[in-house]
């Protein structure tokens, strides 16, 4: 009797899983449950070319129609599961449709963390996951002037730049001291701060949104963003991008165990052996740092999606790989490669000033993660030699004329 996977989540994992499971020789029946009327699609572009219009959305996606027909991929578009029933490895969806499967991979990513402040439902205050966020925010932009971003991290400096490429007011509010302050060392905010100024961001740290005002001639959209100090920003609308959570509702109501994410171990496995999970909703064990962590990365949602689909179907695959990411803003582009956990010295390769260099995170010698702004060259170098565990020539390191392999140790 032929098995039947099951893939809840519609994005790029599941895209991946699609393809990987039928490399890897699965047969049976594939179904994919998303709740989005779209195929899968790319996330990074929805906050830079695809929000300014360069970018339609057919480019958007990650496979055409034509692969899922050719991988016999059922697709339930529009349709989210509702239950799960580990027992019965049963999923109950909002269609009415009950299905079984033999095994089950959880690809259901993640969504945007919510502001709860006075007037957070008003009209024009907008967060940015998916395509439809999207053409909200289209459809006000061509009449707006003034706009603020609440949160300076990736999805809130990608939108202020795109939103003063289309010569728009920004004015950008940041709870912390610096941008980016989770993910970057002082010196890199420091650069992306002032390359948004010189562009004419207005950038406000250790801003604190208390509540949203609504317009004095229309009550039902917001007008004016206050924050805690007393301050108030006019606003024709407001963007949030304050981070994710991952969901996983469906998987912490069936039983399964979640810290902060879906927990799995080596081989993308959930705490019930016929059910994985992978992508931005997982916690996984880090084999390189030694420690649980949660990546909101394309290319981590792609492996991890390689890692399931094989462990799905009989072959032994554990996960472990040297994460990266990226940020366009501008034109800059961000590469950062590896995890900056406790490093306890950074060090500045190249000048800033010329607007391509490198910032590398160490601890004790050894290189955790490094930042590459227009430098692809360390980028390609640096994921080699963090999987290594390289340990480095500090003067060396810092001189931007020696290539990164010839400052090791």
């Amino acid at each position: 009797m032929s098995s039947t996977f099951a893939i809840v989540g519609a994005g790029q994992t599941a895209a991946q899983a699609v393809e990987s499971l039928r490399r890897e020789g699965f047969e049976g029946r594939l179904v994919v449950i998303g709740d989005e009327q779209h195929l899968p699609y790319q996330r990074p572009p929805l906050s830079k070319r695809f929000l300014s219009g360069e970018v339609p959305l057919e480019r958007l996606l990650v496979k055409p129609a034509s692969f899922y027909e050719s991988s016999r991929a059922e697709l339930k578009l529009g349709v989210h599961a509702e239950g799960l029933d580990l027992s019965r490895r049963e999923l109950r969806l909002s269609d009415g449709d009950t299905l079984e499967y033999d095994r089950l991979l959880l690809a259901t990513g993640t969504s945007p963390r919510r502001v709860t402040v006075p007037g957070n439902e008003l009209g024009g205050v907008h967060y940015l996951r998916t395509i439809a966020d999207v053409d909200r925010i289209r459809a006000e932009l061509a009449q707006a002037r003034r706009v603020v971003v609440v949160g300076a991290g990736y999805i809130g400096l990608e939108v202020a730049a795109t939103c003063r490429k289309l010569g728009l007011e920004v004015d950008v509010l940041e709870m912390a001291d610096r941008v980016m302050n989770r993910v970057v060392a002082p010196e890199v905010s420091a650069f992306f701060a002032a390359e948004h100024a010189r562009e004419g961001v207005r950038i406000h740290t250790e801003r604190l949104v208390s509540g949203f005002e609504p317009r004095a001639d229309d009550a039902s959209r917001v007008g004016c963003v206050h924050t805690l100090d007393g301050e108030r920003f006019p606003a024709d609308l407001v963007v949030v991008g304050i981070g994710v959570v991952p969901v996983t509702g469906l998987a912490a109501s069936a039983g399964l165990a979640c810290e902060n994410g879906i927990a799995v171990d080596a081989h993308c496995r959930t705490s019930d052996p016929h059910v994985w999970a992978a992508g931005d909703c997982t916690s996984h064990p880090s084999l390189r740092y030694h420690r649980r962590v949660r990546l909101e990365s394309v290319d981590n949602a792609f492996e991890q999606a390689k890692t399931a689909a094989a462990n799905m179907a009989g072959r032994e695959l554990v996960h472990d790989k040297v994460p990266w990411f990226w940020s366009d803003q501008y034109d800059l582009k961000l590469l950062i490669v590896g995890l900056n956990f406790d490093y306890d010295e950074a060090i500045v390769r190249g000048d800033p000033a010329t607007r391509a260099f490198s910032c590398c995170y160490l601890r004790g010698g050894e290189l955790l993660a490094i930042d590459c702004v227009n430098n692809p060259k360390d980028y390609m170098a640096a994921k080699k030699l963090i999987a290594e565990r390289a340990r480095f020539d500090p003067a060396k390191l810092a001189d931007g004329g020696v290539a990164l392999k010839d400052a090791v140790e």
